[in-house]
């Protein structure tokens, strides 16, 4: 062993070699349509409750979609709830409430305090000026081809029917 001289680190670094870097994380985010979370089984559509803490009151959202990061926290994008003045003041009626904005960033679930169960599209607007596109057939439709039809399918109906 040597005690002096030059050479001595390089014997120290034979001894104890570089440590190897981590790789660096690699940002992912995945998405899911229901989330378990505290003992709650939340889903897209479920109304949540958020608690400011400026004014210390209540507003209510609907959840519309989760979001989970690469470090398991997880997060839910929020359509605010508006409330009419047929809302009560000390609770939720989902009767007495319109849709209102989508926010852009995701809260995390940690904030939220689940309040009821709602399917996604109940807040949709009936009176809506805009007309909105069904994301699956709706009853009542009479699903048809476009283009000519043949002759003798049409005669077959009609006689099938006198």
């Amino acid at each position: 062993v040597r005690t002096k001289g030059p050479g001595r680190r390089s014997d120290l670094a034979a001894a104890f070699p570089q440590p190897i870097k981590a790789p660096e994380s690699v940002s992912t985010i995945i998405t899911a349509e229901s989330i378990f979370y505290k003992g709650v089984y939340y889903q897209i559509g479920d109304v949540v409750s958020v608690v400011d803490e400026q004014d210390g009151r209540t507003y209510y959202a609907q959840i519309r979609g989760f979001i989970q990061d690469q470090y398991c926290e997880k997060s839910a994008a929020l359509t605010w709830l508006i409330p009419t003045q047929a809302s009560p003041k000390d609770g939720f009626d989902a009767a007495s409430y319109i849709i209102g904005p989508e926010e852009d960033l995701p809260r995390k679930m940690e904030y939220l305090e689940f309040v009821c169960h709602a399917p996604s599209e109940y807040f949709k607007s009936r009176s809506s000026p805009f007309p909105t596109v069904p994301t699956r057939p709706e009853k009542g439709y009479i699903w048809t081809h476009v283009g000519p039809t043949p002759a003798i399918s049409i005669k077959e109906t009609v006689t099938n029917n006198l």
